[in-house]
């Protein structure tokens, strides 16, 4: 794909060749090394403070060799390398979470994706800007996609119609899915505590460790809503920042604007409801700053119902 090819900035169908051919390079080299020795080590620490798996090293690797092997002049951020450049005065910035699950996907699992937004490059690019978006899954390699340029999103490589959310309002039966890394189980239990205990029985509790995973499932139907509050809760009271530097190896780990970027532009453009944890919509995240002030909490549910529920239940700090 080159923009000069077209006259100008490359048309959607385009984009989308490229995000997939992209997804899917990594998806291949990362099922290739999944197993080697060293997948497991932590080489080090991105530069948002999570742990660098020596798998990671393999999709950052193959993320830049296709950017590198195409025409088309990109700016990349990506989770391990921040902002890096190919060609000269790029029209777009890609937002790559090249494994967004990498405990999932070194363990073998399968709650483990592939995330990419494209958004227009901007002397401050935000999530509102994003104006293609791929998430696809590891493991399987179906895909859920989504354009300014068509309305909805396509969905591809799934055994039913996707989008598919569920009508759930009652948290007692939601399928649902939270998250512990970065986040003090203290703080974590005594704020939604009692919501699992609510639903674990009649619904399901599940802890993914993948954000874009959990969002993604309910597109598909197989959860109802997906909580992440640790932001708020830091926000809300800053006294509680040495208990999340303690957890998260000396830095704050609340979700990082490429842990969510294409998963909000395709839960949105599906119909699912998704905030962060004050309610209040996700656009302004910029998607170039790891800052603790432009991370984020996250509340996603099926229905506007349910998400009012959660936000009702969760019990905030006063």
């Amino acid at each position: 794909m080159t923009a000069s090819a077209y006259g100008g900035p490359p048309p959607a169908a385009a984009v989308r060749l490229y995000v997939t051919g992209l997804a899917g390079a990594v998806r291949e080299a990362v099922l290739a090394a999944q197993h080697q020795r060293g997948s497991r080590l932590v080489r080090g620490h991105s530069p948002g403070g999570d742990a660098q798996f020596g798998l990671d090293e393999v999709a950052e690797a193959a993320v830049w060799e296709y950017v590198v092997g195409h025409d088309l002049p990109v700016a990349v951020y990506s989770e391990d390398r921040g902002l890096k450049y190919h060609g000269t005065d790029p029209a777009h910035l890609l937002v790559v979470d090249p494994i967004d699950g990498t405990r999932p996907a070194v363990a073998g699992l399968e709650s483990a994706t592939v995330s990419v937004a494209v958004a227009r490059m901007s002397h401050r690019p935000r999530i509102a800007d994003v104006e293609h978006a791929l998430l696809m899954e590891l493991r399987t390699g179906a895909y859920l996609y989504g354009d300014l340029a068509t309305p909805g999103i396509t969905a591809h490589g799934y055994d039913h119609p996707v989008p598919a959310l569920t009508r759930t309002t009652d948290p007692a039966r939601m399928f649902w899915s939270l998250e512990f890394n970065g986040h003090p189980a203290r703080l974590m239990t005594e704020a939604y505590g009692h919501l699992i205990d609510r639903s674990a029985n009649t619904g399901g509790v599940f802890v993914f460790n993948s954000a874009t995973w959990s969002i993604s499932r309910l597109l598909t139907g197989q959860l109802d809503a997906y909580v992440d509050i640790g932001n708020r809760l830091l926000r809300d009271d800053p006294a509680l920042l040495p208990e999340f530097e303690r957890v998260g190896n000396g830095r704050v780990l609340h979700l990082f604007p490429y842990d969510i970027a294409a998963a909000v532009f395709l839960a949105e453009r599906a119909g699912a409801v998704i905030t962060d944890g004050y309610g209040q919509p996700l656009g302004e995240t910029v998607l170039t700053d790891l800052t603790i002030t432009n991370q984020r909490s996250c509340v996603a549910a099926s229905t506007p119902e349910l998400h009012r529920a959660l936000l009702s239940a969760v019990r905030w700090k006063e």
